[in-house]
C-alpha cells in the first residue's frame, strides 16, 4: 500500500513540474449550453418534459381528491358517528400517502424524470467526454472543467471556451452517415480549418504576425516618404546650385539688363506693330518687367559675388598653366640631358676606338728575312 501512494505521488509531482515549465492550459465547457445545442436531445427532452406534464396533471387530481374528501368530512363531521369519522380520515390518509408515494416515483432523486433524463443525457454525455479528451490530448490541455457543474467558477475567459467545438464535432459525427465520402471529405478539411482558427494559440499567433506585417508595411512606408523626401530635397537643391551658377556666370543677362532692354525693343517694334499687337506687347512688357524686378542689394552682391569667383577663377586658371609650363620644362630639360649624355657616350666610344687601333702593330713584308 506504502509503495502504491508512493508511486502515485511520484507520478503528481512529475506532472505537476512538467506543466508548470511550459505553462499550465486550462479550457472548460458548459454541459447544459451543449445538451441544449444537440438536435437529438432537444427531442427527446421534449418528450420527457411532456411525459412529466402529464404526472404533474395526475399529481393534481389526485390533490383536488384529497381536498374534496376533506372537505366532505369537514362538513358531514357533525352528522357522522365516531368511527365513520376515523375511517373517513383513514381514507384521507390513505390517499396523502399513496400522492407521496406517486410524487416520490415520478419526481424523487430516484424517479422517472431522474432517470430517464439520465438515460437521455448520458450517451450525450459520453460523447462530450470523449470529444473532450480528443481535444486536451491535440490541444495539450492539462485541465478541462465543467461550467455547468458544481464546480465553482468565477470567472472564465470566453477564448478557453470550447463547448462550441463540442457541438461541431459531435454534429458532424451525426452528419457523416448521411454524407457520401467526398462530402465527408471535404466537411472534415472544413472543420480542422475552423477547429484551428477557433484555437487561442493559433489565433494569438496569427495576430502576432499580422502585427508584425503592419509594422514592417509601416516601416517601409516611412522609409519609402525618407526617401522621396530626401530625393525632393536634392533636387531643389540642384536647382538651386544651378540657377546659382547661372546667375553668377560672367556673359548671363542680368534681371536689370533684360529689364531695360525690354522697353528699346518695344519701341522699335512700335512702327511696324498694329494697335492690337502694339497693346499685346506692352501687356507682355509690363508683366516681363515686373518679373524681372530684383532688389538693388541683390543685383550688387550677384555682381560681387560674380567677380569675385571670375578672379579665382583666373588665379586657379594662370597658376595651372604655370605648372604645365614648368612640367613641359623640366620634360626638354631632361630630354636634352639625355641627348648630352648619349652623344658623350657615343664620342668616348669613338675614341676608345682610335686609341685601340693605333695601339696595333704593323705587321713586316713577307720578302725580308729576320735577322739575328
Amino acid at each position: 500500500m506504502k509503495k502504491c501512494f508512493l508511486t502515485v505521488l511520484i507520478a503528481l509531482v512529475a506532472l505537476t513540474a512538467n506543466a508548470q515549465s511550459r505553462g499550465i492550459k486550462i479550457a472548460y465547457l458548459d454541459m447544459n449550453y451543449i445538451l441544449n445545442k444537440v438536435p437529438d436531445y432537444a427531442d427527446a427532452k421534449n418528450q420527457l418534459e411532456q411525459k412529466a406534464s402529464k404526472w404533474k396533471q395526475e399529481l393534481e387530481v389526485k390533490r383536488n381528491e384529497i381536498s374534496k374528501l376533506k372537505e366532505s368530512l369537514q362538513q358531514e363531521k357533525a352528522l357522522l358517528t365516531k368511527e365513520l369519522i376515523e375511517e373517513r380520515e383513514e381514507e384521507i390518509a390513505f390517499q396523502e400517502k399513496d400522492l407521496l408515494d406517486y410524487q416520490e416515483k415520478r419526481f424523487g432523486p430516484t424517479g422517472d424524470l431522474v432517470t430517464q433524463k439520465a438515460v437521455l443525457v448520458k450517451p450525450i454525455q459520453d460523447q462530450v467526454f470523449t470529444v473532450a479528451q480528443d481535444l486536451a490530448a491535440l490541444r495539450n490541455y492539462d485541465f478541462v472543467f465543467d461550467k455547468s457543474s458544481d464546480l465553482t467558477m468565477l470567472f472564465a475567459a470566453k477564448k478557453h471556451d470550447i463547448s462550441d467545438l463540442i457541438i461541431k464535432r459531435l454534429s458532424r459525427a451525426t452528419k457523416q452517415e448521411k454524407l457520401s465520402s467526398k462530402e465527408v471529405k471535404k466537411m472534415e478539411e472544413q472543420d480542422a480549418k475552423d477547429e484551428l482558427e477557433s484555437n487561442p494559440d493559433y489565433a494569438e499567433r496569427q495576430k502576432l504576425l499580422e502585427d508584425k506585417k503592419t509594422a514592417r508595411e509601416k516601416k517601409l512606408e516611412e522609409r519609402k516618404a525618407l526617401q522621396e523626401e530626401k530625393k525632393k530635397a536634392y533636387e531643389e537643391k540642384r536647382e538651386q546650385m544651378k540657377q546659382d551658377r547661372e546667375a553668377k556666370r560672367p556673359g548671363a543677362k542680368t534681371p536689370a539688363a533684360e529689364t531695360s532692354a525690354t522697353p528699346a525693343t518695344t519701341s522699335n517694334d512700335k512702327t511696324t506693330a498694329t494697335p492690337k499687337d502694339n497693346k499685346k506687347g506692352e501687356t507682355e512688357t509690363k508683366e516681363k518687367t515686373k518679373e524681372a524686378v530684383v532688389p538693388k542689394e541683390k543685383t550688387e552682391a550677384q555682381k560681387a559675388a560674380a567677380a569675385e569667383k571670375q578672379t579665382n577663377a583666373q588665379e586657379a586658371k594662370e597658376e595651372r598653366e604655370k605648372k604645365i609650363a614648368d612640367k613641359k620644362q623640366a620634360i626638354e630639360d631632361r630630354k636634352k640631358k639625355i641627348a648630352e649624355d648619349r652623344e658623350a657616350a657615343k664620342k668616348a666610344r669613338e675614341e676608345k676606338l682610335k686609341n685601340k687601333d693605333s695601339e696595333t702593330p704593323t705587321p713586316a713584308p713577307s720578302g725580308d728575312k729576320p735577322t739575328n
